[in-house]
């Protein structure tokens, strides 16, 4: 139920905010998979791991898992197919032997250097009809929305 609405205990899923967020979301996540499917010929998965390799090399899949909320399983069969690809390399990991360092092979920063300014004219296009204040706001809504979740789970953990 939409908060300012708390009068009406009934629950009506399309004014139900988790829902919203997350219809929204995929709906969003649909678009750009449909992007970078037809552009480049990677799947939404495969993008996240490519950006977060763009963002900061040598970092592991047990990262990647964090960092982008996906799971084990989703995060290694789009490994395996980038390296593959030959878009992404893996080496040792002097700090933990069972895991390797991913970063993006030449081949790899080349796609994300071509995708990334892509990306962002999609996502200037999504938000266009939003002020610079309004974007500010929202993107400050959902951090304090994760941070929110994120105590949730804490606390009902202990």
């Amino acid at each position: 139920m939409i908060l300012s609405d708390m009068a009406d205990k009934s629950l009506r899923l399309n004014a139900f905010i988790p829902y919203r967020l997350s219809f929204t979301s995929t709906l969003v996540s649909e678009s750009v998979a449909g992007l970078y499917e037809r552009l480049f010929g990677i799947s939404v998965p495969e993008w996240r791991v490519i950006a977060w390799l763009g963002e900061s090399d040598g970092i592991t899949q047990q990262e990647i898992c964090v960092r982008t909320r996906m799971d084990k399983v989703t995060v290694s069969r789009a490994t395996i197919s980038l390296t593959e690809r030959g878009l992404i390399d893996r080496r040792p990991n002097p700090q933990d032997r069972r895991s390797h360092l991913l970063g993006l092979s030449a081949d790899g920063r080349k796609l994300y250097a071509d995708i990334a300014p892509r990306a962002l004219e999609l996502e200037g296009r999504i938000f266009a009809r939003f002020d610079t204040q309004q974007i500010e706001t929202f993107v400050s809504m959902l951090e304090q929305i994760d941070l929110a979740v994120l105590e949730l789970g804490r606390q009902a953990k202990d």
